[in-house]
């Protein structure tokens, strides 16, 4: 995956599968994408916007970078 590809997508109103999100921020995040780069997405996507299944998709690969902690033995779980 090319970053400026990409990143041109969203700029000219396109959008993003669960699949290049994930490659995009796990390039990011492996140190294969720069600071610069990840911030003019961001820019894009503050103009251009993400449709609800882009921002289901981006929360759910966001969710699955790191760490997740299992709160199965607690029993129900409940946020605000």
């Amino acid at each position: 995956m090319h970053p400026v590809e990409f990143i041109r997508t969203k700029r000219n109103g396109g959008r993003h599968t669960k699949q290049a999100l994930e490659t995009f921020l796990n390039a990011y995040l492996g140190g294969q994408v720069p600071d610069y780069q990840l911030a003019a997405w961001l820019m894009a996507v503050y103009f251009r916007g993400m449709d609800e299944d882009e921002t289901l998709a981006l929360t759910q690969v966001m969710a699955q970078s790191g760490e997740t902690l299992d709160l199965s033995a607690l029993g129900e779980t409940v946020d605000k």
